[in-house]
């Protein structure tokens, strides 16, 4: 399974609500998910399938990377993958059902947790803002770095 791990864009310090969930990305946030939507196309990395996590910043980045998926254009919403949430898991349970090409949205630390535990090594690399992880998971073992795309110095690759 092709994996793309995707940290939510920039979002705005505060919400008008005051809660952490309801943060929006900012305008720029909206340009940068964007920006990287278009380099994973380039690069033929579109995920078919994003599964966002419920807070706003994540599910807004996912709703933009979506419209660039090559099958489903929607995105599904998943506690997993909320902060706290169980992604490993979650992820492992879409491995084995077969899924291809999934994006997953969410938040930090937990996605860095998420890669290095599939990787079974530490993932050194600051997750930025709408970064996209590639990795491929095969069975058992650990799961293969592909490449890196920084929205900041755009795919680096590493296999």
């Amino acid at each position: 399974m092709k994996l793309y791990v995707m940290r939510h864009g920039p979002a705005e310090d505060f919400a008008t609500s005051g809660r952490d969930f309801d943060r929006a990305l900012t305008t720029s946030g909206k340009e940068r998910v964007t920006h990287v939507a278009h380099a994973l196309v380039k690069a033929c990395e579109a995920p078919r399938a994003i599964v966002s996590s419920p807070l706003v910043r994540a599910r807004q980045t996912a709703e933009l990377v979506a419209p660039f998926a090559s099958d489903s254009k929607t995105v599904v919403i998943d506690e997993s993958l909320a902060p706290g949430g169980d992604c490993a898991a979650f992820v492992r349970s879409h491995a084995t059902r077969g899924s291809r090409r999934l994006m997953v949205v969410g938040h930090e630390p937990d996605l860095s947790e998420l890669i290095a535990e599939l990787l079974e090594s530490a993932f050194e690399q600051d997750m930025q803002k709408a970064m996209v992880v590639g990795l491929r998971l095969s069975g058992e073992g650990p799961a293969e770095l592909r490449f890196v795309l920084e929205p900041k110095g755009l795919l680096s690759t590493r296999a």
